[in-house]
């Protein structure tokens, strides 16, 4: 029977007291606290942008290659253009003989300049006869009918002269639009054939082409990527929750999943003020302050943008919270706290808590 006993004392012992685990217990202590915003995005060139076409055709020659420093201007594709090259040979012929009906229309307004001028001549002359006829036949000098003449003479030469001067307009008008027309139907098709040859917008460097020699080409394919060589900047997207709070000069901390396990600095230099409807994010770019020593555009990062920092505040883990506003003292009693800013760590204790005390970490 004291056997018994003594085996059930230790059974006892296995199972209440000394089955009771320790809880890890902590004191608060003074340190910094870094409140800041998500964000994740891709390193890009500065001015990188997707070259596409503005017309359709078959892709017949790649100017360039990957890799190649690229000066603004310079063709990089040449699409199929005969069609194009066609219609601007049309309108150069239809252009000059313009130009010689111009001759011919030019060679009508002098002379009928000079006709103008005759009218006008003509003019003068029965204006004067009509003015000193009109005096003397108050005193009766000459006939009615003598005067009805003189009248008419008069009447007519002033409408030659202005029937004359509405000619010489209509000519001049017909010349200047005749050229106009001609001349901007040339070279409307003259940029419709140049928009078959596809030059880059600046200069840069060339990423990547996307397509080959022989691909029918439309507006909506892309065709080649470009940006500023050596030059890269962060777009990031930040959630619409977090955007109220970040502004231009913020600090950010970044890491790159080519860097793994270590952590840059950059700037926020640029907010777009428009939500993307889809992801419900904001587009952000920043710079680095001290750019790591090679990248490639398209590369993932993750960055924390700096709302605020305090220091020397009194801190606990985030662990050791209950519900975001408790923790426990006396191994078992829950005790309010009021919390203040807070990280991925640790969170500020503004009231229910001081230094000396001891708390202990839930289970």
């Amino acid at each position: 029977m004291r056997y018994t006993i003594v085996v059930f004392s230790l059974f006892f012992c296995v199972f209440s007291s000394c089955s009771k685990k320790e809880l890890e217990a902590i004191q608060p202590k003074k340190g910094n606290v870094t409140e800041s915003v998500y964000a994740s995005g891709v390193i890009k060139a500065e001015n990188q942008y997707t070259v596409y076409s503005t017309v359709n055709g078959v892709l017949q020659k790649i100017n360039v290659t990957v890799g190649q420093s690229i000066s603004q201007g310079q063709s990089l594709f040449e699409i199929e253009s005969e069609k194009a090259a066609l219609n601007t040979e049309n309108a150069r012929l239809a252009y000059q003989l313009s130009q010689e009906s111009s001759r011919y229309i030019q060679d009508k307004i002098s002379e009928m300049e000079s006709k103008v001028q005759i009218a006008k001549d003509r003019l003068a002359l029965d204006l004067s006869i009509y003015n000193r006829n009109k005096k003397i036949k108050e005193y009766k000098v000459i006939s009615e009918v003598e005067y009805e003449r003189v009248e008419l003479a008069y009447k007519n030469s002033k409408s030659n002269y202005e029937s004359a001067l509405k000619q010489l307009s209509q000519l001049r008008s017909q010349l200047k639009n005749d050229q106009n027309r001609s001349n901007i139907n040339l070279r409307i098709n003259e940029k419709t054939q140049s928009d078959f040859t596809i030059k880059s917008a600046f200069s840069g460097e060339l990423f990547d082409v996307l397509v080959k020699e022989g691909t029918l080409i439309t507006p909506q394919n892309p065709l080649a990527i470009i940006g500023k060589k050596n030059a890269y900047l962060l777009e990031l997207d930040v959630d619409e929750n977090d955007m109220v709070r970040v502004l231009v000069g913020q600090k950010i901390v970044v890491t790159l999943d080519s860097y793994k396990g270590k952590v840059f600095d950059a700037t926020v230099d640029k907010i777009y003020p428009i939500m993307d409807e889809r992801s419900r994010t904001f587009k952000i770019e920043a710079h680095f302050d001290v750019p790591p020593a090679k990248l490639y555009p398209n590369l993932t990062a993750e960055a924390n943008i700096i709302i605020q920092t305090k220091k020397e505040v009194l801190t606990i883990p985030k662990s050791y919270l209950i519900d975001e506003e408790y923790v426990l003292v006396n191994e078992d009693e829950k005790r309010k706290v009021r919390i203040g800013l807070s990280d991925y760590q640790n969170a500020e204790i503004l009231e229910g808590l001081n230094a000396n005390e001891t708390i202990y970490k839930p289970k």
